[in-house]
Order: structure tokens, then C-alpha cells, then sequence
């Protein structure tokens, strides 16, 4: 029996599993690297252990290091996650060639639907339908895009060893093949160290449909019912939910039954997940389903799926690894009401929704009934730069739908993220998106409305201006703020100082707050009960939090940066200047210095979190300088390449 387990992960997952192992009697040990030295997962385990530098490839993704430690530790199990170890055969292998049970499905079964090629061709000989496509070994460039051709356009290049969306590109035109076929390529040598991939037809309309499968080691498997995890951006999951909207017991007995086909067909044991590309261009139909790919561990979104069957999917992986048989019978698994999930993210979604590192300096959550908060960190916590840049899991679970998607704006609205910025905002829109609300959606929803999911509230933004002046114009900072407007000769004069001074009333004037790069200006009123600024009196829509910088207000799910304008420094940088979009490695770069570039070109791409960034000219000009090579690490901001135009460059 299974009396300690290590947690071969960081993060909300490593916090996930700890808890139902506590609630188990389980001894919890956590590992970590440089970077996690005071994460959340290490304080909460009754024991953590270092296993190297912040990169996960010498941390948590060295097989050595992790055994070493189970070894060290006594550890009976390891719980692997998802991400990281959690699909390496090698690792299940080695787990158990040194006695230590391997929280998960066997070696042979990750290795059958480890690549997806080789996992639809299995699938097809199962019975399971399968996508149409290539799914072959040759690699050729010219062979690939003669069978794209053949597959018809738009189709899906996608790595072969991909997931969450990485190495996975749209193509739907046969000129942009060659350049899709090579950067998915790249990416999955990256994210996965391997280079093949896959084409095959991209389904119009098409809506991700996924079931949660068990099995045990005595020969039973069933499904858990479905999730719908159609909103997506790149590929990746954005909400999920459960039940999938539209769906008739039929159509779930007929994708269950082959869910659980698909597990049996490679003698699967544990928890895994079964992804279904559905037609949904005429409502969900018996044979409108497709085969994707099998996930042979936990979901990030497992919540869902908990909330609506009641079941502890953690507690089920560990009674199914310490030999026992599945808790219940396929007829006796529940299904009750309605949850969702939305991946709270530390980016920015106005600008490209590209992560946003550093310290949080302020983390909270609006709790209600039915609310569930799966975190892997705390107010003061740090998000990385190494790692993925989640910041919580916010699910909530109703009676219905509506209540349900009503529910989970409601928290991401009044939720607090200060410091990195967050996606609060954006999902709190998406998810009260009237086609949403309605069901009428596919994969391609979030890109089809971006513009108008990412719109700035502006009557929020002079709400959150007006609040800031108000707050920066307390008794203490009043003075240094007349000096600043006393030293600006272009903007203010000695009538223009704060001192209340007015014959027979209280002075009124208007004065500016920067919000987010922008001035306000902002009607102020000076009397001897204080000052008042116009429009700040509602302030409970306002989460407020100082900072060395200013002021970070917290709005409607949206991080706001204020200060009072300093006339005496401009803002430091040209326009000439093109830096890099995030903190992350420089993997290629197009120009040299002396060359022409048109608007639209190519610069060169930034890799962070294992996902590619395109960086192109935002004009014509003259590159003027490259500071920057392939291999090398840039934090957000600096200047990569610098252009010049025309003009400039001959003089």
C-alpha cells in the first residue's frame, strides 16, 4: 500500500494533489528548482527536496534527479501531474524498475498514444473514428504539402509528440504551407525533441469535445461523462465545462462507449482523457465525432468533471494504483448541475496576450457557494518566467448553465491580481459573450471576436483615474504634488498651486492622472472640508494597491498602473526601437544591420513557455542595429533590433 507519494510537478497541480494525499494519510514530498525554492507546494508538503537549477530540463524534467530524490526520501509513489514527466514512458519504466509505483498508466500505454500518428492509426484499427489525414512516417516538405493538398484545405499541421497546443499550426492556404510546416517543426523539437508531425483535415465548426475515462488493473473501465473545452486561443483551452452544451444522451453513450473502446484497446489503467473534434455545424450527432488524441494522465481541467459527478478523480488515481477496483459502475457514476473552468493567466491579453512576470503583489479571490479555487500561489509569490504563467484554476459549479457562467464572471470580476496583469478581464467578457451564453460556438469563437473581447471599458478607465487622483491627492502628498506643477513652466503657474486659495468659495481645477501611459485630466475641488475629485465617489468598484511606482488599481477583473504625470523626465526609448514582447530566448533573427525592411517583415521570434513569438518591422526603414543573437536570453522590452527610415539612414 502506498504510504508516501512525491509529487513530480510545481505549481497548482502539485498543491492539488497534496491535498487529497494529506486527506489520505499520505506522506506528501514536494521537489523543486532554484526558482520555487519558497513556492506554495513546498510549504504545504511535510517535506521538500532540491533537484537543481530554474530550467526545467535540469530540474523537473530530469529523470535522474527526480528517482534520486523518491529514492532519498523513501517515497512509495510518484504522482507526476500533468506537463513535465507525467507522459514520459521512459519515466513510468524507470519508476518501476526501481519499486517505486508510478501514479498512472503503464509504459506501454503512454507509448501507444504518446504520438498521435501512430495513436489514430491504433484507434482506426479499434473502431474509434478517426479525423482524416496523413499520419505517416515520411517527413519529406514536398510529400507533406502534395498530401495537404490531397487532405484539401484548410488543414491542421500538428507535432505528432505536440500538446497544448504546441507545434500546431492552421494552414489554410497552400502558399503559407512551407513556412507553418517549419516553425511547427521547430516548436516540436523544442517543446518535445521531435521534429515530426502530422496533417490532417481541419473540421469546420468544430467544437473540442473530450471524455474522462478510469480503468483499474482488473479489467473495468468507464467514462465520467464529458467536458467541452471549445474556447480556445492557439490551440489551448481557455474554459471548459461540463456537460458539453447540446448534449443528448445519445450522443454521450456513443462517445463514451468509444472513449472507453479507445482505453481498453491499449489495456489502460488509471485516469486519462479521450479528445474528440466534433462537427458541430448541425447540432452534436451520433457520427459527427472524431478522434484527436488520448491523454494518458490528468487534466488541467479535472474540476469540472469533479464537480459535476462529485468524485475525487485524485483519490481514484490513487486507489486505482494501489491495486484496487474503480469505486463505482458505469450506471452508478452521477451527473448534477453545471460547472465551469477558466484558466486565470499572469498576460496580458491587450498585448498579445503575452506573459506577464514578477511578484504578486496582491492576490485574492471573491468566495461564494459553489466557488473552487485550485492555486499554486499566494499574495508575494513570484510568476516566473520559466514556467508556465498560471495563477489559478477559478471553477464554479450551479443548478444550470446560466447560473453557472453568471457565477464565474461575478468571480473574476471581483477577484484581485496585482503586480503581472492578468486575463481576469478578458474571461470575465468571453464567458458572458451573449453567442456564448446562447451555445452558439466553435474552437475558432475567441478569435473570430478578439477585438471586441480584449475592448478597454473606458468609462472604467476614468472611473479608475478619477479614484487614483483622489487617492494621490491625500493630505500627505498634496505638496509634492503643487511643486511638480510649480517647476512646470509650459503647464502651471504660482495660481495654479494647491493651497484652497479662492475668494468667497472653494477653488476648483481641473489637473491630470497618467492611467496606463495616458493622461486624464480630472476636476478637482479644494474647501476647507478637504478635496473632493469629481467622479471618484464610487470607489467600491475599485481595488486599490500602492506601489513604488504609484498606484495598481484593480477593476471589473483588469489591472490599472496610475501616477501623477512627472513633467521633468520624458519617456526614455525611440520609436526606432523594436524590443522584445516578453522575457524569454532569442531563437532566430531575419536582418543584419544595413538591410531594408518593409512593413510586415520578419525581425525575429522570441521562444518563451515553449511557444514561439513572431517579432516583424512595424514600418518601412533601415536596420540601424541588432543586439541581440540566436541563443540568447532577453528580458521584455529590450531593444532586439533598431530601425531607422530612409531619410535617417543616409543622413
Amino acid at each position: 500500500m502506498i504510504e508516501s507519494v512525491l509529487i513530480a510537478n510545481r505549481g497548482e497541480i502539485a498543491c492539488r494533489v497534496i491535498k487529497t494525499a494529506r486527506t489520505m494519510g499520505l506522506r506528501t514530498i514536494a521537489v523543486y528548482s532554484d526558482a520555487d525554492a519558497n513556492a506554495l507546494h513546498v510549504r504545504l508538503a511535510d517535506e521538500a527536496w532540491h533537484l537543481g537549477p530554474a530550467p526545467a530540463a535540469q530540474s523537473y524534467l530530469d529523470v535522474q534527479k527526480v528517482l534520486s530524490v523518491a529514492q532519498q526520501s523513501g517515497a512509495h509513489a510518484i504522482h507526476p501531474g500533468y506537463g513535465f514527466l507525467s507522459e514520459n514512458a521512459a519515466f513510468a519504466e524507470a519508476c518501476e524498475a526501481q519499486g517505486i509505483v508510478f501514479v498512472g498508466p503503464s509504459a506501454d500505454a503512454i507509448r501507444a498514444m504518446g504520438l498521435k500518428d501512430r495513436a489514430k492509426t491504433l484507434m482506426d484499427q479499434a473502431g474509434v473514428p478517426v479525423v482524416p489525414g496523413y499520419h505517416g512516417s515520411n517527413q519529406d516538405v514536398v510529400f507533406l504539402q502534395q498530401q495537404a493538398r490531397s487532405i484539401g484545405y484548410p488543414v491542421l499541421i500538428k507535432a505528432v509528440s505536440g500538446g497544448g497546443g504546441k507545434g500546431m499550426r492552421l494552414v489554410e492556404r497552400d502558399e503559407d504551407f512551407v513556412t507553418a510546416l517549419e516553425s511547427a517543426q521547430r516548436e516540436g523539437l523544442n517543446a518535445f525533441g521531435d521534429a515530426n508531425v502530422l496533417i490532417e483535415r481541419f473540421v469546420k465548426n468544430p467544437r473540442h469535445i473530450e471524455i474522462q475515462v478510469f480503468a483499474d488493473s482488473h479489467g473495468n473501465a468507464v467514462h465520467l461523462h464529458e467536458r467541452d473545452c471549445s474556447l480556445q486561443r492557439r490551440h489551448q483551452k481557455v474554459i471548459e465545462e461540463a456537460p458539453a452544451p447540446g448534449m443528448t444522451d445519445n450522443v454521450r453513450a456513443a462517445m463514451g462507449q468509444a472513449a472507453v473502446k479507445a482505453a481498453l484497446a491499449v489495456g489502460y489503467r488509471g485516469a486519462g482523457t479521450v479528445e474528440f473534434i466534433v462537427d458541430g455545424s448541425s447540432g452534436l450527432r451520433e457520427d459527427g465525432f472524431f478522434f484527436m488524441e488520448m491523454n494518458t494522465r490528468l487534466q488541467v481541467e479535472h474540476p469540472v468533471t469533479e464537480a459535476i459527478t462529485g468524485q475525487d478523480l485524485v483519490a481514484w488515481q490513487f486507489d486505482v494504483a494501489n491495486g484496487k477496483p474503480l469505486p463505482l459502475a458505469q450506471d452508478a457514476i452521477p451527473l448534477f448541475g453545471h460547472a465551469v473552468e477558466a484558466r486565470l493567466y499572469a498576460e496580458d491579453p491587450e498585448n498579445g496576450f503575452l506573459p506577464s512576470t514578477g511578484k504578486l503583489l496582491g492576490l485574492s479571490f471573491h468566495a461564494g457557494e459553489g466557488v473552487r479555487i485550485d492555486t499554486g500561489v499566494e499574495a508575494g509569490d513570484v510568476i516566473s518566467p520559466h514556467y508556465d504563467p498560471m495563477i489559478a484554476k477559478v471553477i464554479v459549479h450551479g443548478a444550470t448553465r446560466a447560473v453557472a457562467l453568471s457565477k464565474l464572471a461575478d468571480v473574476l470580476r471581483h477577484s484581485v491580481v496585482a503586480g503581472p496583469k492578468s486575463n481576469a478581464a478578458f474571461l470575465a467578457t468571453l464567458v458572458q459573450h451573449p453567442d456564448f451564453v446562447s451555445e452558439n460556438f466553435d474552437t475558432g469563437f475567441i478569435d473570430a471576436r478578439l477585438d471586441a473581447l480584449i475592448a478597454p471599458d473606458h468609462n472604467m478607465q476614468t472611473l479608475v483615474g478619477a479614484v487614483a487622483l483622489q487617492t494621490l491627492l491625500s493630505a500627505r502628498q498634496r505638496s509634492a504634488y503643487a511643486m511638480r506643477q510649480l517647476r512646470s513652466n509650459e503647464r502651471s503657474s504660482a495660481w495654479d498651486a494647491i493651497d484652497g486659495f479662492q475668494l468667497g468659495r472653494g477653488r476648483t481645477q481641473y489637473l491630470p492622472i497618467v492611467v496606463d501611459g495616458i493622461e486624464q485630466m480630472h476636476s478637482v475641488q479644494f474647501g476647507v472640508a478637504g478635496l473632493m475629485v469629481e467622479g471618484a465617489k464610487t470607489t467600491d468598484q475599485v481595488s486599490i494597491i500602492e506601489n513604488a511606482d504609484g498606484l495598481l488599481l484593480m477593476a471589473n477583473g483588469r489591472q490599472y498602473r496610475a501616477h501623477l504625470p512627472d513633467y521633468d523626465h520624458e519617456e526614455e526609448g525611440g520609436s526606432g526601437q523594436i524590443g522584445a514582447p516578453m522575457h524569454g530566448k532569442v531563437i532566430a533573427v531575419f536582418v543584419q544591420e544595413g538591410q531594408s525592411v518593409a512593413k510586415g517583415d520578419r525581425l525575429f521570434i522570441v521562444e518563451a513557455m515553449k511557444m514561439e513569438h513572431s517579432v516583424v518591422a512595424p514600418t518601412d526603414g533601415v536596420v540601424s542595429k541588432v543586439s541581440a543573437k540566436q541563443g540568447d536570453q532577453v528580458g521584455e522590452g529590450f531593444a532586439v533590433v533598431s530601425l531607422h527610415d530612409e531619410a535617417e539612414a543616409a543622413a
